[in-house]
């Protein structure tokens, strides 16, 4: 193919993929925490919204 990349030996692909996995999954934890964020905030609204509005149960 002509925008392939050319062949590398298995030992330098080994080392790239050594690089990346020493670098850990930052990727991973920043979603998590993004959406851990997301379904806190939605509960605060929820609760603020909502459940004050109407008072409390006699």
């Amino acid at each position: 193919m002509f925008n392939s990349d050319p062949p590398t030996s298995p030992a330098t692909a080994d080392q790239a993929v050594e690089e990346v996995v020493a670098q850990g999954p930052s990727g991973a934890i920043v979603l998590a925490g993004v959406a851990t964020a997301c379904v806190v905030a939605m509960w605060f609204a929820f609760y603020l919204f909502v459940f004050l509005p109407r008072g409390s149960l006699q």
